[in-house]
């Protein structure tokens, strides 16, 4: 028993809820606390005063051996998984080192809501005895731990759809957990999510996720536990979901890799036991997060040469060819967009744009056909979005809230905002949104044909990983998922400068809205040194392998890892 509870650094309070919820509240934050070794605990001195970056802390903090350090920064999950089948480390050493690393990452950023090293390296230690006794990994990802969102059952752990008062323990595995053990993962922890699971910031009863490389700016959301939790290498390979920017945001915001899948082509089965209404017109997905455009390809590649589609009728059996997938055109069409016609983007993102660009145009002259890609009416599509996204008037939200006192999260007010009411819409009006959402998508293709593009780079944000409080604008990422187009987040070498550095250029004075004009006010107020800048890459519904191939293609004039 450690002499002191254990301390999470925490830059923003959370509202105060009934006793009630308070108690509860409490109690899920105790099992976390008990669940982490107290070996583990950083010096009370370092969560009271933190520098704003933290990377380098579980490196420098004296808690992890020469050899975590170097299985938890060295290596990419392709690479440890050869590593491990070649029997230069065993599952349990690398275990080991993620589930330390874990636990010190989660008190520089609040990433976690369950911790489980125990059932893991007991997990690690049987794939061990396995590959001694038969030769014989168990499957590609034997001894590679895997980290998980909080709303996906797996045997024996809480799920939450982002309310204190559905978290429970389920009696099974969901069927992506199911493939990945039966491929070999270790799964060791579960990762914060927002309240509702619909935040572009992770903010939990559970705690607030802080960004790694600046504590003072958001991880993203839906899945910035995740995004926290592999940017500061605690994780080497993790899940999320996505249904308005969940994956690509946080994976934009903590500069690591992130991919959202066209519906229906991963498995997402039993993530939300009920289901979720706004999927009545814009769908969820699901993809990896992860340090490497390899283990984007390796993760996919195993969960669909396991047939999903026999197990899930509503899986398309589209098979997996990723980054071997050659491109349909030579030069590769490659658009980019610089604004979506509501918001310019801030200025860091814009020099990526353009950083990406260049690198496009000069380093393989005639490869790549570089062009300017204006989104057909996209601010008017974000409009359709934001009213589809609830059809039940937000009545599931507030019962949820009032069923243990749980207070409505800011970020919880702000979406909420966009219910065209506080009634449930009738059918009639469900059916308007849908038809609006497929003629839009068929104008959309129309305009993408004409401009003659094999894939769209993009901004994945308004700007940087916001300041906390402050993830109001989706339009970068909610408009792919009203189109239902596949995408990846990918690192640049780009990164925010020191306040005041650089600014609006003179071309871009003039704000397109009301919202660019607040995006540009948060601009002026904020402070967002170091945050990372990924670029968003999409392409057409249910071309993901196309959209790999392209990776593959782009890899080495973008450097991509």
């Amino acid at each position: 028993m450690s002499s002191r509870p254990l301390s999470v650094v925490q830059r923003v309070p959370l509202p105060q809820g009934t006793p009630e919820y308070e108690a509860l509240r409490q109690k899920y934050l105790s099992e976390l606390e008990a669940s982490i070794p107290d070996e583990y605990y950083l010096p009370q001195s370092l969560i009271d005063n933190p520098p704003r970056d933290v990377t380098s802390v579980p490196r420098e903090c004296g808690i992890l051996t020469a050899e975590e350090i170097d299985i938890t920064e060295n290596y990419d999950a392709t690479a440890l998984a050869a590593a491990i089948a070649s029997k230069k480390f065993s599952a349990v050493a690398v275990t080991t080192a993620f589930t330390k690393r874990a636990a010190i990452a989660h008190q520089l950023t609040g990433c976690l809501v369950e911790y489980f090293q125990g059932e893991a390296l007991e997990r690690a230690k049987a794939l061990d005895e396995h590959l001694e006794k038969t030769g014989k990994t168990v499957g590609p990802l034997h001894g590679v731990p895997i980290s998980l969102k909080e709303h996906m059952p797996i045997k024996g752990h809480y799920t939450a759809v982002g309310f204190l008062d559905t978290r429970h323990i389920d009696d099974y595995d969901c069927q992506m957990v199911a493939i990945l053990r039966a491929a070999g993962a270790v799964f060791y922890c579960k990762t914060n999510q927002p309240q509702g699971i619909m935040h572009l910031e992770t903010v939990s009863p559970l705690g607030r996720t802080l960004n790694p490389h600046n504590i003072d700016l958001s991880a993203g959301g839906s899945t910035g536990g995740e995004a926290a939790l592999l940017a500061i290498r605690g994780s080497i390979l993790g899940i999320g979901t996505d249904i308005g920017g969940s994956i690509r945001g946080p994976a934009g915001f903590c500069g690591i890799y992130g991919y959202k899948s066209t519906s229906y082509y991963l498995p997402t089965k039993d993530f939300l036991v009920g289901g979720f209404a706004a999927e009545l017109t814009v769908l969820c997905s699901t993809g990896p997060m992860g340090h490497s455009l390899r283990d984007m390809d390796l993760f996919c590649s195993v969960v669909k040469a396991s047939n999903p589609h026999v197990e899930d009728p509503a899986l398309i059996p589209i098979p997996w060819t990723g980054t071997a997938t050659a491109p349909k055109t030579t030069p590769l069409k490659v658009g980019i967009m610089w604004n979506d016609g509501a918001i310019i983007p801030q200025p860091p993102v814009k020099r990526a744009l353009a950083w990406a660009k260049e690198q496009l145009e000069t380093k393989f002259p005639g490869k790549f056909e570089v062009k300017s890609f204006v989104p057909y009416q996209a601010a008017e599509a974000m409009v359709n979005i934001r009213k589809a996204y609830w059809p039940d008037g937000g009545n599931a939200v507030r019962a949820h809230l009032s069923a243990t006192g749980e207070p409505m999260f800011h970020l919880t007010e702000w979406i909420l905002k966009d219910a065209v009411s506080e009634e449930e819409l009738p059918v009639s009006k469900v059916l308007e949104y849908r038809v609006a959402r497929d003629v839009y998508r068929q104008k959309f293709v129309a305009d993408w044909n004409a401009q003659d593009v094999d894939v769209v780079i993009s901004p994945v944000f308004v700007g940087p990983a916001c300041e906390h409080e402050t993830a109001f604008y989706w339009n970068y990422t909610a408009l792919w998922n009203y189109l239902d187009y596949p995408g990846v987040v990918f690192p640049t070498p780009i990164k925010a400068l020191k306040k005041g550095a650089e600014d609006y250029a003179p071309e871009d004075a003039t704000p397109l809205s009301e919202q660019d004009k607040h995006t540009r006010e948060l601009w002026a107020k904020g402070d967002f040194e170091n945050a990372p800048i990924n670029l968003q890459i999409t392409t057409r519904k249910y071309h993901d392998n196309e959209l790999f191939g392209a990776l593959a293609a782009l890899q080495e004039a973008l450097a991509l890892p």
